[in-house]
């Protein structure tokens, strides 16, 4: 649907427009608290994709126990 390079593409003037209708749409008071809302959301989501990357590799490096049993 969109291209990846979209943000590429856009200039300085529709970046300006952008946060013009943001800071109309949400106000000067809220932006801030709707930054530290994202960036707390961010920084769960990379916590939450680290463990979970985490746990594939511990899964990955452990012996498989029905290939231990078939040895026995």
């Amino acid at each position: 649907m969109f291209n990846s390079g979209v943000a590429m593409m856009m200039g300085p003037t529709e970046w300006i427009l952008i946060v013009l209708v943001v800071l109309l749409f949400f106000g000067a008071k809220k932006l801030p608290e709707l930054a530290r809302s994202l960036g707390k959301s961010l920084n769960e989501f990379k916590r939450g994709k680290e463990e979970s990357a985490a746990e594939i590799k511990k899964l990955q490096n452990e012996p498989n126990k029905s290939e231990s049993e078939d040895k026995k």
